[in-house]
């Protein structure tokens, strides 16, 4: 059967450019691609006869060949080999069609250097005020005798692997795998002596010491990153970034809460049936406040502008104050008898009047009771 014109194949006139062949080759290859017509013997053998064409006439000398001689140019050795490719080097097809999507047939770029963490814990002030700390972090550094290069004579190969393109592609009935290339790792470069320090890795694990700024405001789980301060990268590959995660240790009077503190203010009974001033503690020294007659357990006041600035905010939160009674213990003879006479005076509607919150408690549990036997 005699073959049809690669022309006429690719459907392109004969002064066809390179890169409308290219472009006609494509469409060709995309409509009779086996994985789109599986089964289909028809399209696999156009597609095996549009990759043929494409070979001889997207090489300069084939093409001169067979614009001389035509099929016969390479039925008899003329063209130096065969250019019938079939369907064995598929992977070659894969690179011309996807190369732009994938990257296929061309060496990737070495990837930059891994990203690393590090947790730094803080006390409340030095988050709240900022502070600049020293850190040392483990990671994985640039060789200093081979420069990174993980030669130790400064000579560095091409991989006859993969040619320097860092890939090789391997088939598998119509598909075709790519992967790294084991004999270079995929960088495309082989090194015949080693460095003795890397290994011919080109890094080494190592410590930095660093001096870190932490800004003023900063809370639990904000992360600051420093660029370029992460583990080194290949040769030829940028490093990657460091990223410090704070941790603000519990405070034993604060308890943060965005830009509000909140503390407990324990106060006398004493204190909270008289009023009182009493003298409180905020992150910037005391403040007065100011505790009103009658006070009850649980009260909170707001102190303005008494919380924190944050990193994300203009103007610092508040200070919430919440009072506890607290009941006084060893009492010497004198005062519990003051405390005998005192107790004595609630009786009656007396203890009714005094104690609001107590009465309405009994009269609640009494409607239970009454609840319960009826």
């Amino acid at each position: 059967m005699s073959k049809r014109d690669y022309y006429e194949v690719l459907g392109v006139s004969r002064n066809a450019s390179d890169e409308e062949l290219k472009k006609a080759y494509r469409r060709c290859a995309m409509k009779y691609h086996p994985d789109r017509n599986p089964g289909d013997k028809a399209a696999e053998a156009a597609f095996k006869e549009c990759k043929e064409a494409y070979e001889v006439l997207s090489d300069g000398g084939k093409r001169r060949l067979y614009d001389q001689y035509g099929h016969a140019a390479f039925e008899h050795g003329m063209g130096g080999g065969n250019a019938g490719p079939g369907f064995a080097d598929m992977g070659d097809i894969f690179g011309d069609i996807f190369g732009n999507i994938f990257g296929g047939g061309r060496q990737q770029a070495p990837r930059r250097g891994a990203d690393i963490g590090y947790v730094m814990e803080l006390d409340l002030e030095e988050a709240v005020a900022g502070i600049e700390k020293t850190i040392r972090v483990p990671t994985l550094a640039i060789c200093e005798p081979c420069k990174g290069s993980g030669s130790e004579d400064g000579r560095i190969e091409t991989c006859r692997s993969c040619h320097g393109r860092g890939q090789v592609r391997v088939q598998r009935g119509p598909f075709v795998m790519q992967s790294p290339c084991p004999h270079c790792d995929g960088s495309g470069r082989t090194i015949s002596t080693p460095c003795r320090r890397c290994n011919g890795n080109g890094r080494v694990h190592d410590e930095k010491t660093l001096q870190v700024r932490i800004p003023a405001g900063v809370d639990n789980g904000d992360r600051i990153r420093l660029a370029g301060e992460g583990e080194a990268g290949p040769v030829g590959a940028s490093p990657g970034d460091l990223y410090v995660e704070i941790r603000v240790r519990p405070h034993p009077i604060f308890e943060r809460d965005g830009d509000d503190l909140h503390c407990e203010v324990p106060i006398r009974i004493s204190q909270a049936a008289l009023g009182d001033s009493i003298r409180v503690p905020t992150l910037g020294g005391e403040v007065e406040l100011r505790i009103p007659a009658e006070t009850q357990t649980g009260r909170v006041f707001r102190l303005r502008g008494q919380g924190v600035k944050s990193v994300r905010s203009r103007h610092p939160g508040d200070l919430y104050c919440r009072v506890v009674v607290e009941t006084p213990v060893n009492l010497t003879a004198e005062q519990r008898e003051l405390l005998e006479k005192f107790e004595a005076t609630f009786t009656g509607e007396n203890a009714r009047r005094h104690s609001p919150k107590s009465s309405t408690f009994l009269d609640g549990v009494k409607g239970f009771w009454d609840r319960m036997v009826s």
